[in-house]
């Protein structure tokens, strides 16, 4: 006989940092009746295991500059206050600008930190040398600081929700493969899982790159579509510093930052790898991402041009994954209108893990405030479900948005 799962109000499917900030950002909000379910034996153990940790909060708008910022309010509060810690390290970054356009987009930029209360600082080069004392900035014409970035431990953010969300009364169930969801008269009732099922009235979608399936179980198409993202880690380097700035090159669509002693290095590729969601099923895995060192050793030879010491170091750690992108750049929160209870948490284009806080936040004003903002509603999975879309532009369109993930004002 099953064991039988309890029953719930919210019943979260993935724990990854999405789904385990879903839970804690319930939990905050006094909705402690909540079950997490996950697949693998612990949280943060499949895509988030595989992030690189950066967390940058000068965006392209001043909502997506609010959510990041939100995103280090919650990292700083679980760094000083959870049992389990996020391993935030609030190292500031440097946004380095090769051409004369950059020197535009970046006054722009810090136009939206300012309206956003983001503070933020455009430094000349001397400065950025002494931040950043092994970068050659003679080709550099503008830098962005921001001295409250930083980055965590992706796996160690999963964890902190996580234990944070159980002290508020959450319940986490790993080692669970979610089976089937059962919708009765236009609204979720239950969710049937290799434990048993359980009644809810609300189910939050935060499977990751299992999302497409998982609201497919309940009868709605969305375009999630994972696209392949890599980056390296060299072997300890003595000339680095632990508490050197993150750092972002648009024009070389380049980040990195120190990690483990080493470099880490990672970039988006001009020419985007997809896989479709609908070539592999709920109980199997994206397809294995092998390694793709011509990509990673382009990155390198492009990074060489501001840290010539980066050149020929052995690459002891390759990052790979299946983040989710969406055909418009934006996330999907909020609530179904075709299918009451059913709840998004999904398509973070890269932004899930830095953005977790925020999304929390985001998903809070969709289910609760009786007048969420506009931008909160452009985000409902509505947009897709309403209108008339195919899976080949999409797919085209959310790789577009991949390899313009540093275009004008990103």
């Amino acid at each position: 006989m099953k064991n039988q799962l309890p029953d719930a109000e919210y019943v979260v499917i993935g724990g990854g940092a999405i789904g385990c900030g879903a839970a804690y950002a319930l939990a905050k909000a006094g909705k402690t009746d909540i079950l997490l379910i996950e697949r693998a034996d612990e949280v943060g153990q499949v895509t988030t295991s595989q992030g690189a940790g950066l967390c940058g909060q000068a965006r392209d708008s001043v909502e997506r500059t609010k959510l990041a910022m939100h995103s280090v309010a919650v990292f700083r509060e679980l760094e000083k206050n959870g049992e389990a810690k996020p391993d935030w390290n609030e190292v500031g970054s440097l946004r380095l600008g090769l051409s004369e356009r950059s020197v535009g987009e970046f006054h722009r930029l810090k136009e939206i930190a300012d309206s956003a209360g983001l503070e933020t600082a455009l430094i000349d080069n001397k400065e950025a040398q002494r931040l950043w004392p092994l970068m050659d900035f003679s080709r550099v014409k503008v830098v962005l600081w921001c001295p409250s970035d930083g980055w965590m431990t992706p796996r160690c953010v999963a964890k902190a929700y996580e234990s944070a969300a159980r002290t508020l009364g959450a319940r986490i169930s790993p080692g669970t493969a979610r089976l089937d969801i059962r919708v009765k008269n236009g609204r979720v009732e239950s969710v049937e899982a290799s434990h048993g099922a359980a009644n809810c009235q609300y189910l939050i979608n935060a499977a990751g790159a299992h999302a497409y399936h998982v609201a497919k179980l309940a009868g709605l198409d969305l375009p999630i579509v994972p696209v392949r993202h890599e980056y390296y880690i060299t072997v300890p380097m003595p000339e680095l510093r632990p508490d050197l700035p993150c750092f972002r090159l648009p024009e070389l669509t380049l980040y990195g930052r120190v990690r483990d002693g080493g470099l880490l290095l990672g970039g988006w590729e001009p020419k985007a790898l997809h896989t479709d969601p609908r070539a592999y099923p709920l109980n199997g895995s994206p397809p294995e991402v092998v390694p793709d060192l011509p990509i990673l050793n382009s990155f390198e030879t492009s990074f060489t041009r501001v840290l010539p010491k980066a050149a020929g170091r052995q690459k002891n750690f390759i990052g790979k994954g299946w983040p989710t992108f969406t055909p418009d750049g934006r996330f999907i929160i909020g609530e179904s209108s075709q299918i009451k209870g059913f709840v998004m948490a999904g398509g973070c284009n890269a932004h899930g893990i830095s953005g977790s806080g925020g999304i929390g936040r985001l998903l809070i004003e969709s289910l609760l405030d009786p007048k969420p903002s506009a931008y909160v509603k452009s985000l409902s999975p509505d947009r897709f479900t309403d209108a008339k879309w195919n899976w080949d532009d999409a797919c085209i369109q959310a790789r577009r948005i991949y390899e313009t993930y540093y275009g004008p004002g990103c």
